[in-house]
C-alpha cells in the first residue's frame, strides 16, 4: 500500500507544480481532466503489478546492478519530511518551420492545387523532470502544435472528392493522434480545412531505479535496433526513413523494465497496451509485449528478441561490431503473419556500416545501409491493395512499398557550428529514389537554424517517381519540397 501511495505522491505533485504556471498551466489542466476520465482502475492494475514485480525482483539473487555504481543506491533516511527532498528541472523548446513543395502536373494533388504549396508550423515542448528521491522520479512533456497551410487544405479536398479511395489511407497522412494509446492525452483546441492547434503530453512516465535496474510506467519512448535509416526490429512508434528531426520519437504508454543477470546479459521487458479505434477497448490483438536479451562475446555485441506485435509473433536478431576503424551492424527479423493465405511470415533486414574521418582538416561521417522488406512487392499499385501493408502503413510499422533498397548518407563540419548533411535512399530495383540535402547553423548557443529539401526523383511506374493509384488516371507522388526550420532551446 505504501509503494502505491509513494507513487501517486509524485503524480500529485507534478499536478501541482503544473497548477502554478499561467496559460500554459490551463492547457495542460484540460489534458489531465481528460485523464481522470479514462479507464483509472486498469492503470492502477499495471501499477499493482509494477509493485509486485519490484519486490519479487529486489529479493532476487540471481539479478546484479546494471546501473553506474552509486547512481541507483537508495541513501538511509534522513530528517526532512520527503516533499522537502523533491528537486524539479525544466527545459524545453520552441520550433517553426516553413516549406514549400511542388506538385508534378500528374499528381493527384494537382487536381485540387497546382501549387506551389505553402505550409507552416509552430511547435513548444516544456520539459519536466522531477526527482521524489535518489531512485523514482517522473518525466512529463507538454506539447502545444500549430499547423496548417496548402497542403492540408489540399488533402481535405482530396477526400471530399474520393472518400471511398482515401478512407482510411496512409496516403494523405494526418497529424498525431491517441486513438490506439492507452491514455487520451490529446486535444484538439482549433481546427479548420487549413490549419490544427492541438496541444497534448508527449512523456507522461513514472521511473523506478532500485539496485538492479530500471522500471518505467507511462507514456514514454523506447528504440530498439540498429538501423539508421531503416530499423525492423524498432517496432514501437520507428522514426520514417525520411526523418531529419530525430529529436524526440512520439511516445507510447507503455510498461518497461530493464535488468541485468549474471552470465546472461541485459534484460529489457515491454508491454503495450493498445485500443481499437472503432470501440476505443484495449485488446489483445491491438497491443505488444516483447522482451529483447542484449550481451557480448568479445568485441561483437548481440540482441536476441521476441514479441507480440498486434496480431502477429515476432522473433528478431540483431548484432554488432567493428572492422577496423568502421562500425558494422546486422538486424534480421521474422514476422509470423497471422490469417495470410499466401504468406506463412516475411524477412526484414538491415545491414549497415559507418565510418568518421578527417579531410581538409575537417570532420567527415558517412554510413551505408541495405535494406530488404520481405512483405513488398515490385508492383506498387498492387501494394497498396495488399491489406497486409497498408495495415502496416497506417499504423507506421513500415514505410515503403518495395523490397530493396540502399541508402547513403554524409555529413561534412564545415565550420565547429556549421554541418552539410546529404542523404540519399533508393529503390535498387525500380531505380529511384529520394535525395535529402540539409545544412545545420548553430546561430548562438540556444538557437539553430536547418535549412534543406526533399527531392523525388525516379521515372513514372516506379515508388518514389511516381504510380498509378487504382481507380484513377492520377499518380501517387510526393511532392519536391524545401524547408527552413528554427530552434530555440531553453
Amino acid at each position: 500500500m505504501n509503494f502505491v501511495l509513494s507513487l501517486f505522491r509524485v503524480f500529485v505533485i507534478d499536478y501541482i507544480l503544473f497548477r502554478n504556471m499561467t496559460n500554459l498551466a490551463s492547457a495542460l489542466a484540460l489534458s489531465c481532466n481528460k485523464l481522470a476520465k479514462l479507464h483509472v482502475i486498469e492503470f492502477l492494475l499495471v501499477f499493482f503489478l509494477a509493485g509486485i514485480a519490484t519486490d519479487v525482483l529486489w529479493a532476487s539473487p540471481d539479478i546484479t546492478d546494471q546501473s553506474q555504481p552509486g547512481k541507483n543506491h537508495i541513501s538511509q533516511p534522513d530528517s526532512k519530511s520527503w516533499y522537502e527532498n523533491i528537486e524539479s528541472q525544466w527545459g524545453g523548446q520552441f520550433k517553426v518551420r516553413g516549406s514549400v513543395s511542388w506538385p508534378d502536373d500528374d499528381s493527384i494533388y494537382y487536381l485540387v492545387d497546382s501549387g506551389p504549396l505553402y505550409d507552416g508550423s509552430a511547435d513548444f515542448r516544456l520539459k519536466n523532470k522531477t526527482y521524489l528521491n535518489n531512485w523514482i522520479y517522473s518525466t512529463i512533456h507538454y506539447e502545444a502544435v500549430l499547423y496548417g497551410g496548402d497542403t492540408m487544405h489540399t488533402q481535405k479536398k482530396l477526400e471530399e472528392q474520393f472518400p471511398n479511395l482515401f478512407e482510411d489511407s496512409f496516403m494523405l497522412g494526418g497529424c498525431i493522434n491517441d486513438d490506439r494509446r492507452f491514455f487520451d492525452l490529446t486535444k484538439t483546441i482549433d481546427e479548420d480545412d487549413s490549419h490544427i492547434l492541438y496541444h497534448r503530453l508527449d512523456r507522461f512516465s513514472l521511473t523506478l531505479q532500485p539496485v538492479w535496474g530500471t522500471i518505467r510506467i507511462g507514456r514514454q519512448a523506447l528504440t530498439w535496433g540498429n538501423g539508421l535509416v531503416f530499423n525492423p526490429m524498432d517496432l514501437f512508434n520507428p522514426f520514417a526513413p525520411t526523418d531529419i528531426e530525430r529529436d524526440y520519437k512520439v511516445g507510447d504508454d507503455m510498461v518497461t523494465t530493464q535488468f541485468a543477470i549474471e552470465k546472461i546479459g541485459g534484460i529489457q521487458l515491454l508491454y503495450v497496451p493498445r485500443r481499437d479505434p472503432a470501440d476505443h477497448n484495449v485488446k489483445w490483438s491491438n497491443s505488444s509485449l516483447a522482451g529483447k536479451i542484449h550481451f557480448a562475446a568479445g568485441t561483437t555485441e548481440f540482441d536476441i528478441m521476441a514479441a507480440h506485435h498486434y496480431e502477429d509473433f515476432i522473433l528478431g536478431l540483431g548484432n554488432s561490431g567493428y572492422f577496423m576503424d568502421a562500425a558494422w551492424r546486422l538486424d534480421a527479423t521474422w514476422t509470423f503473419l497471422d490469417e495470410d493465405n499466401d504468406r506463412n511470415g516475411f524477412l526484414s533486414l538491415v545491414a549497415n556500416m559507418d565510418y568518421s574521418w578527417i579531410w581538409w582538416k575537417k570532420n567527415f561521417y558517412g554510413f551505408i545501409e541495405f535494406y530488404f522488406n520481405g512483405i513488398g512487392y515490385e508492383n506498387y499499385s498492387k501494394a497498396i491493395s495488399d491489406p497486409a501493408i497498408t495495415e502496416r502503413l497506417i499504423r507506421g510499422d513500415l514505410f515503403v512499398l518495395g523490397r530493396k533498397y540502399l541508402s547513403t548518407g554524409i555529413e561534412m563540419e564545415l565550420h565547429p557550428l556549421i554541418k552539410a548533411n546529404l542523404t540519399v535512399i533508393s529503390n535498387i530495383a525500380d531505380p529511384s529514389g529520394i535525395i535529402q540535402p540539409h545544412v545545420v547553423f548553430d546561430l548562438t548557443e540556444e538557437i539553430q537554424c536547418t535549412i534543406g529539401g526533399n527531392i523525388y526523383c525516379g521515372p513514372s511506374d516506379t515508388e518514389f517517381g511516381g504510380f498509378n493509384i487504382s481507380g484513377t488516371d492520377y499518380l501517387y507522388k510526393a511532392p519536391n519540397s524545401a524547408y527552413l526550420w528554427l530552434t530555440y532551446f531553453f
